[in-house]
């Protein structure tokens, strides 16, 4: 599934909650996580992405990891 431009604000939105509650709650996005729209979702309070095909689908594992964590 390619990720939906909408949800960032909702992940804006819900880390809003999250924050206001105090609770320790984890933020977590899957769909679409890839080079691109990663920088975006962690900027709007994600913290665990969860990237099948834009790993999977590549020939270097490693190499596509480090692109969405912005190593590459």
């Amino acid at each position: 599934q390619g990720y939906i431009p909408a949800c960032t604000d909702k992940i804006r939105r819900i880390r809003a909650m999250v924050e206001a509650s105090g609770r320790p709650i984890a933020i977590e996005v899957d769909g679409g996580v890839n080079p691109k729209t990663a920088p975006m979702v962690i900027e709007a309070g994600a913290e665990v992405l969860v990237a099948g095909s834009a790993v999977y689908g590549a020939t270097d594992y490693a190499a596509a990891i480090e692109a969405i964590r912005g190593e590459g």
